[in-house]
């Protein structure tokens, strides 16, 4: 049988206080509708339906291939919604999951339960529920004789409802081509004047067909996000899960309060991850590794046993026994090779770094291939734009760059050619050369002291002034 899945997101979120639509806003650096959509991935559905409305090209833009797209062009509730799918899913056997793009913590495991029960009981429709608090303003869950008949809105709960703690999670499972039969038939004739999905399963009972409710003990997995205050909460709870995970999976993490994973992040065993760092995008670090502290990593691999402290490195790739920092910065396609040294105030951007290679101070490595066993100077920069054009420096195994020197690109430094310290670069040098481009040092007897004079005659009249 195949498993279906409508996940609404077509809602401004008033609350929010943003002119981004709500299922946008990010829970630990990814977006809400992302992290719905990944767990149904993970559970393996056939076919997800994301209904869109308010700032539709925005959440468009987050999804791939995988996720067909539905307009809700006027937000008339959330039977309404469902029904924009009405085109793709109308007439087609098996079970749809219906759930909202504001629940990012939702769990596949979770769902997997729902729609377990759902069909080994062989209902027509299966609402998630949950014993809450009376403050909540959810709906509630109607039952006679332990049965479920109906679920009532909370807006048009009657006073002897209000007592009731069972209450509708906003989750669903239904038989497909019940539910867009039933769905025909929703009216909206309530306090809200909107089509709600929670009237389907009334509906599905007065006609005879069996419906119930699927019980989770944790609140906090499905609740929906409203405001900037539940998002924090969201991004704490989700911080917690993800790293009590890789805490079990043999990463040690040092504080995990102070510690940021965002859900894609793979991390080896070993590794130690230092307080105060930021693991964001497709992330993999991998086995003994000492990451920290301080770090911000966006899209980086990072082989085995190498060291990275106070860096901030972004879709780059660090081979084995390197070690990087602190106070680094890596962005935009760096290939950090073997056994590589890259201290204090090194900035890369576009370079391939050989294995063995140094840069250990006060460096720009940019629009560089640099080969193996090479030595780069403080103060050195690779002077890559010419105010139009970015070009290459390309430095050869063995090469010693001496500080403050100046690679004038494009320019090509031969294998184990010497740079000498203080030097303006601007034609290639040989293997094997030493290039020197400095202007010829002259010393003055005695001359420091006419501009010691001078220097006073000036600062006196200033004073003066």
């Amino acid at each position: 049988m195949k498993t279906y899945a409508v996940v609404l997101a077509a809602g401004k979120g008033t609350r929010m206080k943003s002119d981004k639509p709500k299922v946008v806003h990010e829970v630990l650096y990814k977006p809400m509708i992302n992290l719905v959509v990944d767990e149904l991935k993970r559970l393996g559905v056939d076919e997800t339906i994301v209904v869109v409305g308010h700032g539709a090209e925005q959440v468009e833009a987050l999804l791939d291939d995988s996720v067909t797209v539905v307009y809700q062009r006027e937000q008339k509730g959330t039977g309404h919604a469902v029904l924009m799918a009405k085109d793709i899913l109308a007439g087609k056997e098996g079970t749809t999951i219906v759930l909202n793009g504001d629940a990012p913590l939702i769990r596949a495991e979770t769902l997997q339960g729902l729609v377990d029960y759902h069909n080994a009981a062989n209902n027509k429709g299966t609402v998630m529920s949950c014993d809450c608090d009376l403050s909540l303003a959810f709906g509630r869950i109607i039952k006679k004789d332990g049965q479920m008949t109906a679920i009532v809105e909370y807006k048009d709960l009657k006073d002897d409802m209000r007592d009731i703690t069972e209450m509708n999670v906003g989750e669903y499972c239904f038989d497909n081509v019940a539910l867009f039969d039933a769905l025909s038939k929703v009216t909206n004739n309530n306090a809200q004047g909107e089509y709600y999905i929670t009237d389907v399963l009334g509906i599905l009972h007065d006609e005879g067909q069996r419906i119930d409710a699927y019980k989770i003990p944790d609140l906090s997995e499905v609740g929906g996000i409203n405001d900037r205050l539940a998002l924090a909460e969201s991004t704490k709870i989700l911080q917690k899960r993800i790293n009590s995970k890789w805490l079990l999976e043999g990463v040690t993490i040092i504080d995990m309060d102070n510690t940021y994973i965002s859900p894609d992040v793979v991390i080896g065993q070993d590794t130690v991850i230092e307080p105060g760092c930021i693991l964001k995008g497709q992330t993999v670090i991998g086995n003994n590794c000492h990451i920290g502290p301080y770090c911000e990593f966006t899209n980086v691999t990072v082989k085995d046993n190498v060291e990275i402290k106070y860096s901030v490195i972004s879709d780059s790739v660090i081979e084995s026994g390197t070690d990087i920092g602190p106070f680094a910065r890596l962005r935009t396609d760096c290939h950090i090779m073997n056994n590589v040294h890259i201290g204090n105030f090194v900035e890369m951007k576009k370079a391939h770094f050989g294995n063995g290679s140094k840069s250990a101070h006060l460096t720009y490595i940019g629009d560089a291939e640099v080969g193996d066993n090479v030595n780069i100077g403080c103060g050195t920069i690779t002077s890559n734009y010419d105010g139009k054009n970015k070009s290459m420096t390309i430095i050869g195994d063995d090469a010693f760059i001496g500080c403050n020197s100046n690679l004038v690109a494009p320019v090509n430094i031969g294998k184990g050619a010497f740079i000498a310290a203080g030097s303006t670069v601007t034609d290639d040098v040989e293997d094997d050369a030493f290039g020197i481009a400095r202007a010829k040092q002259i010393n003055k007897p005695g001359y420091a002291k006419v501009l010691e004079e001078k220097r006073m005659k000036i600062y006196e009249e200033r004073r003066k002034k």
